[in-house]
């Protein structure tokens, strides 16, 4: 019987590398690509390679059209930062109205922000591209950012939310006898407990601006304003050659902030999507 159960481990881990190893083909292949000359990288059948070609890493962070690649890295910090900071005050802030506060047609509020997390995208694209375009914010970071900070993302607001229900009414009251108001009962006792949410949203909101490329190819027209999506699109030319070994290399190292804040992250980013899935 123990022989069998071992049996069943040992072939439920090695069905779950190969999986693994699947999942993660893609992603080897760009790293053994990107040390590859660009004459081999879609001829040899082997993810590492034969020769490898080191200049690749040199080139990319040069960058293209005379604007270096720490450029384009430098603005998608710039937005993804904007946006994460927006998205995790606001958020918030909407999540505690609708967890803790009681007011008018606040079951009608909350019903139409859960519908706009099934609006898509793009039937809201137009007059918001008309809108930003009257400001004069377009070929700028504000159409990127600005929303961020009017807790337009449902997503976390419903996440925060079913956080914070989480969490025992009983510490606003001892704080309200305290005499602290509903801002204090805000920034001192619920955003504290509230980490694990906000974690949550701080990785999601990250990740899904840093790798946005439909958003910022609609509203940034100016090459020296480009995030790393545009600038690994530079590397590519229908007309003539395209650099293929760069544009993985810069590819590489612009994986590199996800996967650093993620696994920095994740034991927060766990505990914020059980906890706010199990919480009525």
């Amino acid at each position: 019987m123990a022989e069998t159960l071992r049996k069943t481990v040992w072939l439920k881990h090695l069905a779950i590398m190969l999986i693994a190893f699947v999942m993660l083909y893609p992603v080897l292949w760009m790293v053994g690509s990107s040390f590859k000359p660009n004459n081999v990288i879609f001829t040899e059948i082997g993810i590492w390679p034969q020769q490898w070609e080191w200049s690749n890493y040199l080139a990319g962070w040069s960058g293209i059209q005379g604007n270096p690649f720490s450029r384009f890295l430098s603005n998608s910090m710039i937005v993804s930062i904007g946006a994460v900071l927006g998205n995790v005050l606001s958020c918030s802030m909407a999540a505690y109205a609708f967890a803790r506060l009681s007011f008018r047609f606040k079951a009608a509020a909350f019903g139409l922000m859960l519908l706009t997390i099934m609006l898509p995208h793009h039937v809201t694209l137009i007059p918001q591209y008309i809108l930003f375009n009257q400001l004069g914010w377009v070929n700028s970071f504000l159409p990127l950012i600005a929303p961020k900070w009017l807790a337009t993302d449902g997503f976390f607001i419903f996440l925060t939310v079913q956080f914070i229900r989480g969490l025992p009414k009983e510490l606003d009251e001892a704080a309200t006898i305290d005499g602290c108001g509903l801002i204090q009962i805000y920034w001192r006792i619920v955003l504290p407990l509230a980490v694990p949410a906000l974690i949550t949203t701080t990785i999601f909101t990250f990740l899904w601006t840093w790798d946005d490329f439909f958003s910022q190819l609609i509203y940034l027209s100016d090459v020296t304003k480009f995030t790393v999506p545009l600038g690994l699109r530079l590397f590519l030319d229908s007309s003539s050659q395209s650099d293929w070994g760069p544009m993985f290399a810069m590819s590489v190292l612009s994986l590199l902030p996800c996967f650093i804040i993620f696994i920095l992250c994740q034991k927060y980013f766990v505990e914020g999507i059980a906890t706010s899935g199990i919480k009525g």
